[in-house]
């Protein structure tokens, strides 16, 4: 009997937990529009009402919370609205901000993807991401909120691979996604410190966000953000049981002496591009990635491992582990006597 599949990319996605799963079935039940006046649509906004309550003080954010479709729109919305124009973004950032920001400021990183927060005093609004959604690095964003506030400007954070596995950067404009963090596809916030940064433009979420709020989904993602993250020192352990495998198997850590969260890795696999590794992997019952999973499928070298100085070769030949809660010690296990394998056979073939 073939051994069940082992899934390592909960970077690009995370399975919904079941807590969420059962928000979510409440909050089908719940089917009236909280914008109508009538008894049903106020009982709706009463439950979104107290989902928000709920999402702002397990994140510890004492500002607003717009309710979007997910990251990508929370970030769409916070570059458009913003009462300042966009003026840098660092050159690691997610394709959903870079997608905006044609004639930003590009702040450059160093050779292990961290952004000089020395030179992001331009003024504007300024965007860096929390955790690179490829190598893990986390950025000085504490820092960078300083000196961007020095200079007059507004912080951005792609906060996406960060919530329930690090705290909130002191940030002026949040962005998040619940299906990073065992939440459903298709809903998400935008954390915004004053509601003076952003202009409104009429409809739902006080004016902010136009469109029926998603209750069901954003239920789920009140339920998962409440999920306990003591599973986070787990995933470091076996990260590190991992990389140790990789590197003894001739395999290289990308950005292995930066900060990084425990749940992502790149790994280069010298040799073997990219392309051949994830069809490899995937026949042998194992879900990898190379770099966004957004953007994995069109084959272009990775933006970000460019901007940290790699050049074309190293790259394409760099894929991503990423770890989930539900992550077993025998699935790393597994996966590291599959690197072992494919690495040595393009080791032979080299």
């Amino acid at each position: 009997m073939p051994a069940e599949r082992i899934y390592l990319d909960h970077a690009a996605t995370t399975p919904l937990l079941p807590t969420a799963r059962e928000a979510m079935l409440a909050g089908f039940a719940e089917w009236a529009n909280p914008s109508s006046p009538h008894a049903e649509g106020r009982r709706a906004r009463a439950a979104l009402e107290d989902a928000r309550a709920r999402i702002a003080k397990a994140l510890g954010w004492t500002g607003e919370v717009i309710f979007t479709s997910g990251a990508s729109e929370a970030l769409a919305l916070a570059i458009s609205r913003c009462r300042l124009p966009l003026a840098s973004v660092s050159s690691v950032e997610h394709e959903a901000v870079l997608r905006h920001a044609e004639s930003a400021v590009r702040l450059a990183v160093d050779s292990g993807g961290l952004v000089d927060p020395s030179t992001a005093a331009l003024g504007g609004l300024v965007t860096v991401q929390q955790v690179n959604n490829e190598t893990g690095v986390i950025q000085p964003l504490d820092e960078i909120a300083a000196v961007v506030r020095a200079a007059g400007g507004l912080l951005l954070a792609d906060c996406a691979q960060g919530v329930s596995k690090i705290a909130l950067p002191d940030a002026d404009l949040i962005a998040l996604s619940a299906h990073k963090f065992g939440g459903p596809i298709g809903v998400g916030a935008l954390l915004v410190r004053d509601w003076a940064m952003l202009r409104p433009t009429g409809g739902q979420e006080r004016g902010y966000r136009a469109g029926t709020e998603n209750l069901p989904g954003v239920l789920a993602m009140a339920a998962a953000l409440g999920e306990s993250s003591d599973w986070l020192a787990t995933a470091a352990r076996l990260r590190q049981q991992l990389e140790l495998s990789i590197l003894a198997a001739g395999g290289e850590v990308v950005a292995g002496e930066s900060p990084r969260v425990p749940t992502i890795g790149a790994y280069r696999m010298p040799g073997k591009s990219a392309a051949a590794q994830l069809i490899r992997f995937d026949g042998m019952g194992i879900a990898v990635s190379a770099g966004s999973a957004c953007s994995s499928g069109s084959l272009r070298t990775s933006h970000v491992l460019g901007a940290m100085a790699l050049d074309d070769k190293v790259t394409s030949e760099v894929i991503r582990v990423s770890i989930g809660k539900e992550t077993t010690g025998e699935e790393i296990e597994r996966f590291a006597a599959a690197w072992s394998e494919v690495a040595g056979k393009a080791s032979a073939a080299g």
